[in-house]
């Protein structure tokens, strides 16, 4: 892998498609129309608020959760590297741009419309974004010095473009405004409280934004707070002289040193290719490490990232009148449009992705955990792997399973597909054939239950 300026570039390149991925996470969801009650509460990952609103509603969560409002995030990882090395901060967000529809009177004036008919569109007002992006160079021995701190802004303005009809005359405009953000970004370098095994070091790297914003009143309205936010708020950290440390998967002689790291409202994954240590993602969305984006699939449907299939295939069940609406609410929804249109019966078959098939049915079909023979209508214990898993895995370590099927992959890997019993959606996840996936040595075969619910 290559190093220095260039290696950092490489790896943040790596990662930038699923970079793209959380920065638009949610922006529109299907059916991707204004009118749709989903589409009406917007910007649900790694909002920044500004701190008066904050401290007016509460907003004091410090967990992990990215899907929390708060006026700042943190980010912890690991670093090992010379003073010589050299750290890349990359802060990357949306700006929320507001779209209101004018419409042409005919002495030449322009009065607000809630709509306007463009031909091919239904042109409506909408809050868009503009993503933002800010890279910070800074030496390993200055962090070690102490704080560093930058000041991040992105100014405000205002856009007007005409909207014409489907014969090019003009029957209004466009107007899209957007407010100042302000806020700050520290940066530091510490020794971890217990140290790394000798004779290895590492450093304690965080990063934390916070909103500086003073101009929002505490009684402001959310989408009037939203105007003022960093959006999808994530960091890109890279060097090209030393490596990162997984927090998933850590080295034995940085363990301990890997459990003092604090996330709040983000949390740092390994971002390059897999085997590349260069560059770390702290995203609002939990991840695994070196994520990507599933080649299969055709471009951004921000409502889901695993589910494709099912989305493209009810855009194109909209209504003449809805993909009308639909393209003149956003011009990234007029994209998706134009996209699922056009896809080949090829592409749609290769939205299926990885096939796993049942193992046969019958005497003996299934696995042996412990000695237990484990197959469809087993118990299981759930106690996931605490290294190289999913990180949402965990929150499940503990909680009793049902066993719905055990499936075999192309690679022949076993793997557990299971309802969590004590899941008030487990009925639904059922009859829809969604389950979770565990591997045999990730789970504790347990007595069937009784009628009454309690084991036999």
């Amino acid at each position: 892998m290559e190093n220095g300026p260039a290696g950092v570039a490489r790896s943040f390149a790596h990662a930038g498609a699923v970079a793209d991925a959380i920065l638009y996470e949610g922006y529109l969801l299907y059916p991707y129309r204004r009118s749709s009650g989903k589409n009406r509460v917007r910007w649900q990952f790694g909002v920044i608020m500004p701190p008066t609103w904050a401290d007016a509603h509460g907003l004091h969560d410090t967990s992990v959760a990215g899907s929390a409002e708060a006026p700042w995030q943190q980010t912890e990882c690991l670093l090992s590297a010379s003073e010589d090395a050299t750290v890349t901060c990359r802060v990357r967000f949306l700006q929320t741009q507001r779209k209101s529809v004018e419409e042409l009177l005919p002495d030449g004036a322009y009065h607000p419309a809630d709509c306007l008919n463009a031909g091919e569109r239904l042109e409506v007002g909408f809050d868009e974004a503009v993503p933002r992006e800010f890279d910070f160079r800074i030496p390993l021995r200055d962090l070690r010095a102490g704080v560093q701190k930058f000041d991040l802004r992105a100014p405000g303005g205002e856009e007007t473009t005409p909207i014409k009809d489907d014969e090019g005359r003009v029957l209004g405009r466009a107007v899209r405004r957007r407010w100042p953000l302000t806020a700050v970004v520290t940066v530091s370098a510490t020794p971890p409280t217990t140290p790394c095994e000798p004779p290895r070091r590492a450093d304690l790297l965080r990063v934390r934004i916070a909103n500086t914003d003073t101009a929002t009143a505490a009684d402001a309205t959310r989408d009037e707070a939203l105007c003022r936010s960093l959006l999808a708020c994530h960091v890109l950290l890279g060097t090209g002289d030393g490596s990162f440390l997984s927090l998933l998967d850590p080295p034995e002689w940085a363990a301990a040193a890997a459990r003092e790291c604090v996330n709040v409202h983000t949390f740092p994954v390994l971002a390059g290719a897999p085997g590349d240590r260069h560059a770390v993602l702290s995203s609002p969305i939990l991840l695994y490490d070196h994520p990507r984006v599933a080649p299969e699939s055709p471009g951004d449907l921000h409502d889901a990232t695993e589910i494709d299939e099912i989305l493209s295939l009810r855009t194109l069940t909209l209504t003449d009148a809805e993909k009308r609406e639909a393209r003149g609410t956003d011009p990234r929804a007029a994209a998706i449009l134009d996209r699922t249109e056009s896809l080949t019966p090829e592409a749609f078959a290769r939205l299926h992705g990885t096939i796993r098939t049942p193992l046969p049915e019958g005497d003996g079909a299934g696995v042996e955990v412990a000695g237990v023979p484990v197959a469809k209508g087993s118990r299981v214990r759930l106690r996931p792997r605490t290294r190289g898993t999913d990180p949402q895995d965990r929150f499940l370590d503990g909680r009793t399973a049902l066993v719905e099927a055990v499936l075999t992959d192309v690679d022949d890997g076993t793997h557990l597909a299971v309802t969590v019993e004590d899941d008030p959606a487990a009925d639904l996840n059922q009859w829809y054939g969604r389950f979770r996936y565990f591997a045999p040595d990730e789970v504790e075969p347990l007595p069937a239950a009784g009628a009454d619910g309690a084991p036999r």
